[in-house]
């Protein structure tokens, strides 16, 4: 109650336990016309919170640190600083997940030091209203983190592997080395055929090492949290439509990782490809 907002408040409460105004001014030592000031920092800031909560409610998984990127964005500018006390202000929450011990000594096996040099991929299961299964095939280019496709399907046979990566392979070049785990799909002969084929060397993650493949593992986390656990799917077909609509809002509009300095995942590509001077990824 040392705050002048503070005393206002105890006032406000006194006189709703049916206090007289004067009395309650009195006891908290307050001024009669100081009850009626109206902050013009809580007029200029309403919008802001305003448009925080708005976001936050509709990415529940998403921190002050990226909602400040959104609101920058659409001319809210503001520092880390000032959007972490509108964040309190507005008494808006994470909830936090536990974290996994990750050995911090032990370095990723053939990092990217450029674009289009190693893909990662992985699955992420869920499932529909209806009862369907779904198997999610997520493509991801460590280096820019752009997502390059989520294939949906109720299962993933190698064929249909060699499919999504024949033709990201069209459209992006091939890479020089593809990351995955050991699973039955990724370690299949016609993969393995294919990738020697393109001339495309393989990186698999020693087991129960997934950290080695910790690009793919962030995203698919991102995937589930801010896609999977807030959509209902009442069948595949739909399923794919939505996430397919997430991938492109991933790429072009969400909220990037810090590692790209605040840019998406095509802006930071888009920079690479003029040649600007931008820090390379660790």
């Amino acid at each position: 109650m040392v705050s002048a907002r503070g005393r206002r408040t105890q006032v406000a409460y006194a006189r709703k336990r049916g206090m007289s105004k004067t009395k309650a001014c009195k006891l908290s030592r307050v001024a009669r016309s100081a009850t009626t000031y109206e902050s013009r920092m809580d007029a200029k800031d309403a919008p802001v919170i305003d448009r925080m909560a708005a976001l936050a409610q509709q990415n529940p998984r998403w921190g002050y640190r990226r909602v400040r990127v959104l609101t920058n964005r659409e001319g809210h500018s503001m520092t880390r600083r000032q959007a972490y006390r509108l964040w309190k202000k507005a008494g808006l929450k994470v909830t936090r997940k536990p974290r996994r011990r990750v050995p911090t000594r032990a370095q990723r096996p053939t990092p990217p030091t450029g674009a289009n040099q190693v893909w990662c991929y992985g699955f992420v299961f869920d499932g529909c209203a209806s009862g369907q299964q779904l198997k999610c095939l997520t493509v991801v280019d460590e280096f820019t983190r752009e997502c390059l496709a989520i294939d949906v399907s109720g299962s993933m046979r190698s064929a249909r592997v060699l499919d999504v990566l024949a033709r990201l392979v069209t459209v992006h070049g091939a890479p020089r080395f593809i990351r995955s785990d050991h699973g039955p799909v990724f370690v299949a002969q016609a993969v393995q055929d294919w990738l020697k084929e393109e001339n495309i060397s393989t990186a698999y993650i020693a087991p129960g090492e997934p950290w080695q493949n910790g690009v793919n593992e962030s995203f698919n986390g991102k995937f589930r949290d801010e896609c999977l656990n807030v959509e209902w799917f009442a069948a595949r077909r739909e399923a794919a439509f939505v996430i397919e609509q997430f991938r492109r809002h991933y790429n072009d509009v969400l909220p990037p990782p810090s590692s790209l300095g605040d840019r998406t995942p095509h802006e930071y590509k888009r920079l690479l490809q003029k040649g600007s001077k931008v820090a390379a990824l660790t």
